[in-house]
């Protein structure tokens, strides 16, 4: 028998068995080489809080000023909207029918106008606006529109306009706060009765009157002045004075001094807030205005019953003594509301703008001491003055003030330089031309005094302190009848502007004769404007009695002389 080739054997489930069929071995493949892989990366590490935390912050602030930028945006957006559309609804209110524009002008923002500018640049303000816009321009101040004025021909204007041209309205705040039966506020036939009445107060007879308790009033302040051992506030003290020469002098009133202080002070308040927005609001200057005028009113309303009802004889009448037989000539008792209206408008009127002349004078007297000699020197020429430097004894008299040239001059250049009040205020009745443009009928007029002052092409250097351009040889003043109106002018030519030039010109004999006095800061102070002309730091000044032997300001160096006035 054959023999089969042994076929190769495997084992199943323990069996060994041979393949009946065995397969070739198969041919080894050549596998390629693969390039080696990079090595895995690592697993990111982990943000610190720290870091992811100022991460989003960082987001926040970004999100917050991209908020905010559109904030700014839309509001500016929204506040050049709302300003376009507040200039043409003024714009809209010219007079049709005439063919000349209204001023130039920009009237500020919606509601507030321009009241902000103004109060913050003070007399920069009407400057730069009359050189951008010229003499004529518009505005809004204190809740209304306003065209300003300046130049003598065209004030002339509008002052000889009175009663068909314009007609007289102060701010709103104005009115409210000196109320509705004073000779400021009234109109018409009103007006012009109620200046009669007041008329009297100011006579010659009146100021004779006045004068010598004018004159003690001074005399004492300038020792109580001379006796501090430390530098004044001149305004404050100032303000003092013409407070107490009005209610002691001018109207007789016996008030309690601790009381007289507490009234001062409320009427400071009062004062403060006369030119304020009319906006009756908690806080508001307009209402601590209201709050003050109740109170003053109060004091007045007590003090003026006291005095009709007392019998004890005097040796002079008084301004309010005078103001209630004055109005029963006229045919008409005054109520104690118009007796209070009254003498809390003679109170403003002698008290604001005399205490700011008052210490005007005597900062040019300090900043100008060869004026001073001067008028020295008249002062002994008329016998009022000795040669010693002793004050005459004995009191001044109205025609002896009168024959004081110089002392004239002195107090003329005062209120040019530094007119207490900047202007006057109109409503306008009918549209009317003015230096090429229209005046439209409803709006407000106001007349510059100071600027048409200061641009008025009668006087040479009009930023120089010089009483003698008023004086004989010169006499600069004569050229023109508005090219100088400290006063105002017209039907309503301030009433007590005698009583105003005569303690003046006493405040400045007795300065001269009984005091000498010296800056106590190294340079003038700044002038503000609002609500009237006033040193921004009240001038402080150290007083001294004077002697026989000193009657001289002491010399201050050229920095001081040349600082800003």
């Amino acid at each position: 028998s054959t023999s089969l080739p042994a076929a190769p054997s495997s084992s199943l489930f323990g069996w060994r068995c041979r393949d009946p069929w065995p397969q070739p071995p198969l041919p080894r493949r050549s596998v390629p080489s693969r390039p080696a892989l990079p090595p895995p990366p690592r697993p990111a590490q982990p943000i610190p809080r720290a870091a992811a935390s100022m991460l989003f912050e960082g987001l926040e602030l970004v999100s917050a000023l991209a908020t905010l930028a559109a904030c700014l945006v839309s509001v500016t957006l929204l506040l050049a909207v709302s300003q376009q559309l507040w200039q043409l609804r003024w714009a809209a209110t010219r007079d049709k029918s005439c063919k000349l524009p209204i001023p130039k002008g920009s009237m500020g923002f919606p509601l507030i106008g321009e009241t902000g500018h103004w109060l913050l640049q003070g007399s920069g303000f009407q400057s730069s606006r009359r050189e951008k816009y010229g003499n004529v321009f518009k505005t809004h101040l204190l809740g209304r529109p306003l065209i300003r004025v300046t130049g003598a021909e065209n004030v002339r204007k509008i002052l000889m306009g009175e009663h068909h041209l314009v007609s007289t309205e102060w701010p709103r705040s104005t009115r409210m706060l000196l109320g509705p039966n004073t000779v400021a506020n009234s109109i018409g036939d009103i007006h012009r009765n109620r200046r009669k009445v007041f008329s009297k107060i100011f006579s010659h007879e009146a100021l004779e009157s006045y004068l010598p308790k004018i004159q003690l009033v001074i005399q004492d302040t300038l020792r109580a002045w001379s006796s501090h051992p430390e530098a004044i506030n001149v305004y404050q003290e100032a303000q003092k004075l013409t407070f107490r020469m009005a209610i002691r002098v001018l109207l007789g009133f016996s008030i309690p001094e601790e009381d007289l202080g507490h009234l001062f002070e409320v009427y400071q308040q009062f004062v403060e807030n006369v030119f304020s927005l009319p906006v009756d609001l908690p806080f508001s200057g307009y209402r601590r205005g209201i709050q003050a005028r109740q109170i003053l009113q109060k004091g007045l309303e007590k003090a003026i019953r006291e005095k009709l009802h007392c019998t004890q004889g005097k040796d002079y009448s008084d301004a309010l003594d005078i103001l209630i037989e004055s109005s029963k000539e006229h045919g008409k008792e005054m109520t104690m509301q118009e007796l209070k209206d009254g003498t809390l408008e003679l109170i403003f009127a002698a008290y604001a703008t005399t205490a700011s002349a008052s210490t005007s004078l005597i900062m040019q007297l300090l900043k100008h001491p060869a004026v001073l000699e001067k008028l020295r020197e008249e002062l002994r020429a008329q016998g009022i003055l000795h040669s010693g430097g002793c004050p005459c004894e004995g009191t001044l008299r109205l025609d002896t003030l009168s024959g004081l040239h110089y002392l004239d001059c002195v107090i003329k250049e005062v209120m040019r330089l530094f007119t207490p009040i900047s202007g006057g205020y109109r409503t306008v009745l009918q549209t009317f031309e003015l230096d090429g443009f229209q005046i439209p009928k409803g709006w407000s007029v106001m007349y510059s005094i100071r600027d048409t002052h200061d641009t008025a092409p009668v006087f040479k250097d009009v930023n120089v302190f010089d009483p003698d351009r008023f004086g004989q040889a010169r006499s600069e003043d004569k050229d023109g009848r508005f090219h100088y109106l400290p006063f105002g002018g017209g039907v309503r030519t301030c009433l007590g502007k005698h009583l105003a030039k005569l303690f003046l010109k006493v405040l400045a004999v007795e300065l001269a004769s009984t005091s000498r006095f010296e800056l106590a800061t190294r340079t003038f102070p700044r002038i503000t404007l609002v609500p009237v002309v006033h040193p921004v730091d009240g001038l402080s000044v150290k007083f001294f009695g004077l002697d026989s032997n000193q009657n001289k300001i002491l010399p201050e160096t050229e920095a001081m002389l040349s600082a800003t006035v």
